[in-house]
């Protein structure tokens, strides 16, 4: 050892507890965001980006609830979505590559669902094809 208390080979102390081979605990991704960066807070899950804290103890109990609800799209308020529906807009959206804007309380009628970041793709009067995310409009 050298004078500072370490040892002269410069490690820093044990190495963590448990092997590589031991199984990583399931962390649930986030019921509110669905978000995977999800960590444990004593007996809590605690999502950093929504805020969001739950019981590890509801989070068994929530899982299968979760999957039947996460099928389906909704929109800002948690209303259910499916094809064919009519929406409004609750957000004045910029339009990428345009100096267009898609302003509050347009409606946009016959939408169909789609898989991706986008999840509605519709045709805006006045501006054409589109894509969607459901947290910015509300159905009509």
């Amino acid at each position: 050892m050298r004078d500072g208390g370490m040892p002269a080979s410069g490690a820093r102390g044990p190495l963590p507890s448990g092997s590589p081979s031991e199984p990583m605990p399931e962390i649930p991704a986030c019921p509110q965001c669905a978000s995977a960066y999800v960590y444990e807070d004593g007996n809590n899950y605690v999502c950093p980006e929504c805020a969001h804290e739950w019981s590890q103890d509801a989070a068994e109990v929530a899982a299968p609830e979760a999957d039947a609800e996460t099928s389906g799209v909704t929109d800002a308020n948690g209303t259910p979505l499916a094809d064919g529906d009519t929406v409004t807009v609750i957000k004045d959206l910029k339009v990428r590559g345009s100096s267009s804007v898609v302003k509050v309380g347009t409606k946009v009628k016959n939408i169909r669902l789609t898989d991706g970041d986008h999840d509605i793709d519709c045709k805006i009067p006045g501006i054409g094809a589109m894509g969607l995310k459901s947290e910015f409009v509300r159905k009509a």
